[in-house]
């Protein structure tokens, strides 16, 4: 394992211990599941919520289709399983935001956060291996995938007793965030270009920026919600990534 890796770790798990040690816990806000766009159409709730995640689908299935034929090819080697989990955690993630979004609340968000757990897990293990080191990649996808799956299991167990608390959940959606920047500043790639990576972080800020102006964007012509669009936006991240793994030789 490499010295900056062991670096990058080291700051992680001093971020994790400082997040429990000074944050108190985080219910979850029961207005996160009063959106803007509400209609009612062809008997589905929440229509363009529910349908927006179409492209996930899409992108999920497209993903993993070019994984059964290529994934030599253009994967580090050892590590396809990574590639395969994103994308699978991608095709979930259509069903289970579509699930949650027929009937927003705490029960249902269980199944939204799930998927996304595992897409998150398997994209800091592709980085790792295409930017730091393929046999790491190999040794933390599991436990990557296990905090994941964890976090959002604990959220859901403290928010039955009356307790939530987000804060490993937030850790797995935010962490990535700001860890990948610093692999990409600090690395080279073994293969591929780092720039679609900077560009799928791009859209994943963009997806965050329109989730917070959902009722701004639908004022605006009564078209469509932020929120919907977020899904949208959100999609781009894993269809750039695929784009750059047809783009390899």
């Amino acid at each position: 394992m490499s010295n900056r890796l062991i670096v990058i770790l080291t700051v992680t798990l001093v971020l994790i211990a400082a997040v429990f040690l000074f944050t108190p816990p985080i219910p979850q806000d029961p207005a996160y599941h009063r959106f803007s766009d509400v209609r009612n159409l062809f008997s589905i709730p929440n229509f363009w919520n529910v349908m927006s995640n179409l492209p996930f689908l899409l992108v999920g299935v497209a993903g993993l289709w070019y994984l059964r034929d290529n994934a030599d090819r253009v994967c580090v080697p050892g590590t396809v399983v990574a590639y395969q989990v994103f994308f699978a955690g991608v095709l979930l993630t259509a069903f289970g935001s579509a699930y949650y979004h027929l009937a927003p609340a705490n029960e249902t968000l269980v199944w939204d956060r799930l998927p996304m757990t595992i897409s998150f897990a398997g994209l800091l293990t592709i980085i790792i291996a295409e930017f730091v080191s393929g046999n790491a990649a190999r040794r933390l996808l599991v436990p990557f995938l296990l905090f994941g799956i964890a976090s959002v299991a604990y959220w859901a167990w403290t928010e039955s007793r009356g307790v939530g608390d987000l804060r490993p959940y937030a850790l797995v959606q935010f962490l990535p965030i700001l860890l990948i920047p610093v692999v990409l500043l600090t690395h080279q790639p073994t293969i591929g270009q780092r720039k679609y990576f900077w560009w799928m972080l791009m859209f994943y800020l963009v997806a965050k920026g329109l989730e917070f102006l959902d009722p701004a964007i639908l004022s605006m012509g009564n078209l469509i919600s932020g929120h919907s669009l977020k899904h949208v936006a959100a999609s781009m991240t894993p269809a750039i990534f695929l784009y750059a793994l047809m783009q390899r030789r």
